[in-house]
């Protein structure tokens, strides 16, 4: 059988580089990696010694190639600071690589087209965590830098719903960590692995947000659902076997790895997207498809813990 080639999009990003990792260990996939630095990613595979059935491509030769199988759209702003200091390369660069695509899939219509998305879709109210019918509450008239991200992920997924004789997956996700997050992006996580790092002591808010990792396994299985003939164009909400609280978190890496923080009644900043204390989801309709996450978020973080103490 020949092998599926798949393209993947912004292929130097923290969750790229776990599909690419997971889908080249099977001979099942040609992979055409495309990334602004070729660089960077010439030295992620040279590290993890990827060679047969992957090939370094530059945007300039995306629309030149044979037809892929299937395109993974993984481009987007990766730190949060981005988002502050360019507010509007949030939508240039999501429309930029969206429309790339869209043009690419008219011409090879029967291409299936996945799309990460994100859960800020839904809006920055997380009072309570994502459902079904969760309605999305917008200020249309004082919008700030907390609703842009959000607003792009929607327009997006619109638009991919309004093209509904084309095969195109958007995957919103809630949260993802593994060894390859840029340590210098602003999270709980990489606060958190800085301060064990530097012995300091972390100073944390007495909101106890919940958040939902998903393990890498399980994602790779999402994606490779959304091959299957049934799924044609749709959106899923990724989600692991069970999200973590922070102080679930907090007590992991103080018991385990030496973490010292202390509780602060005036924290310091809030999320730059907004606070979402509960940050995950409840609509569970991958399932629908076979989805059936094998990992909690606990055991996503310590399995993305102990790879990256290794790269240490």
């Amino acid at each position: 059988m020949k092998p599926a080639n798949i393209a993947i999009l912004g292929a130097t990003g923290h969750i790229a580089k776990i599909l690419i990792l997971g889908l080249a260990s099977a001979n099942e996939y040609q992979l055409y990696l495309f990334a602004r630095s070729k660089d960077r990613l010439a030295l992620f595979l040279a590290e993890n010694n990827l060679k047969e059935h992957v090939h370094l491509c530059g945007y300039e030769q995306f629309a030149q190639a044979a037809a892929y199988d299937v395109i993974i759209n993984g481009v987007g702003i990766g730190d949060p600071q981005d988002l502050i200091q360019h507010p509007f390369k949030v939508f240039q660069i999501t429309e930029q690589y969206d429309n790339m695509i869209l043009q690419y899939l008219q011409m090879y219509p029967t291409s299936t087209y996945i799309n990460l998305s994100s859960g800020a879709a839904y809006g920055s109210d997380f009072e309570c965590p994502a459902t079904n019918g969760k309605p999305l509450t917008l200020d249309i008239n004082h919008l700030s830098v907390k609703d842009f991200y959000g607003i792009s992920k929607l327009n997006m997924e619109a638009k991919h719903r309004s093209l509904n004789s084309y095969r195109i997956v958007d995957l919103r996700v809630f949260g993802f960590f593994s060894a390859f997050i840029d340590l210098n992006s602003k999270y709980l996580l990489t606060d958190i692995i800085k301060h064990i790092k530097t012995g300091e002591v972390l100073h944390t808010s007495a909101d106890n947000i919940v958040r939902d990792y998903v393990h890498p396994k399980d994602f790779l299985q999402l994606i490779k659902l959304c091959l299957q003939e049934i799924v044609m164009n749709n959106v899923y909400d990724v989600y692991s076997l069970k999200p973590a609280a922070k102080f679930e978190i907090l007590d992991y890496f103080a018991e385990t790895h030496g973490l010292n923080y202390e509780i602060q009644s005036d924290p310091s900043h809030d999320s730059i997207t907004g606070s979402k204390n509960n940050y995950y989801s409840l609509n569970h309709k991958a399932s629908d498809i076979g989805y059936r996450p094998g990992y909690t978020s606990l055991q996503s973080i310590q399995t993305g813990y102990g790879q990256l103490k290794i790269g240490m």
